[in-house]
């Protein structure tokens, strides 16, 4: 069991590249944009208005999420979420996506929006068990690897 998330700090950033680069690594690859953004944390998320979290289990980062401002003011894209191998079916991603959701509710945020893969299906069937809605995916969507739009909206 997980015994806290905590917020982005410096000496995470690894932790947030290793846990994401291993997920991209075992169920598709590595896109350029993956590394760059990875490798960045700071430039790309954080600096831009986004968020990133971690899930502790005695005091070792066990999983992580990220919260990334989108273009429209209000929503944000749930992204980058990974846990360990060794700790998946545990619940993190769960208690992660519960915090994400606290969070916005609590920011006020009109929704949260996220972009998967079908071939996901826990995750998807974790989505919609957390009341996500499918979208239309745009032609020019951000990941060659998604083939699903989500979107959860806090004022309907």
């Amino acid at each position: 069991m997980i015994t806290k998330i905590i917020d982005y700090k410096n000496e995470n950033a690894n932790d947030f590249y290793e846990l994401n680069i291993e997920w991209l690594k075992t169920f598709f690859y590595v896109e350029p944009f993956d590394e760059e953004v990875l490798s960045n944390p700071e430039k790309y998320i954080i600096d831009k208005g986004g968020f990133i979290f971690f899930a502790l289990q005695n005091d070792e980062v066990v999983g992580t999420v990220a919260l990334m401002p989108t273009s429209k003011k209000g929503i944000l894209e749930l992204t980058k979420m990974a846990v360990l191998p060794e700790m998946r079916g545990q619940k993190i991603g769960q208690a992660l996506l519960q915090h994400c959701i606290d969070f916005a509710q609590i920011k006020n945020l009109e929704a949260l929006l996220l972009y998967s893969n079908t071939k996901l299906e826990n995750a998807i069937y974790l989505y919609r068990k957390f009341g996500f809605k499918e979208l239309e995916l745009e032609k020019d969507s951000p990941y060659e690897r998604s083939d699903i739009k989500m979107l959860l909206s806090f004022h309907n």
